[in-house]
């Protein structure tokens, strides 16, 4: 592992172990060997995305400290892992992201559809009593096959 990039393949700077170090001791105390070993897996790489650091210093610092300081790493270097995207779901014949722009009609018949469950561990009478207990609930008959 030579180059880190954090925007653009242009902005790559050389790694400094040291800086690492220091980061990651700023939240817990990681031995530098452990550093060393977890960055071995990373060896083969010529360029390397800071984001993909910043996912070893959490797995470090999580296994030396608690999870709530993983998470504060985390946050502290969140603008290195760019845009989030928002996940798409069909809902009725749609792509949506989420419910807010719907008209009240358009949430109603989202609320009114049979959800159906991919679990094949569960038997044939608990789901048709599942399926019966959520068309009951919204005051739709239901006929078990």
């Amino acid at each position: 592992m030579k180059n880190i990039i954090y925007f653009n393949p242009s902005d790559k700077t050389l790694f400094d172990f040291g800086r690492f170090e220091k980061s990651l001791n700023q939240y817990a105390k990681v031995p530098a060997d452990e550093i060393k070993t977890a960055l071995k897996t990373l060896e083969e790489y010529e360029n390397l995305h800071v984001s993909r650091l910043i996912e070893l210093g959490i797995a470090l610092i999580e296994s030396h400290s608690d999870t709530a300081t993983a998470k504060k790493y985390y946050e502290d270097h969140e603008q290195y892992f760019g845009e989030r995207f928002e996940r798409l779901r069909r809902i009725t014949g749609y792509l949506v992201g989420s419910l807010d722009r719907w008209n009240d009609g358009k949430k109603a018949e989202e609320a009114a559809r049979v959800k159906h469950s991919v679990n094949s561990s569960i038997d044939d009478a608990v789901r048709a009593s599942r399926l019966e207990q959520q068309a009951l609930a919204r005051n739709i008959a239901y006929a078990a096959a």
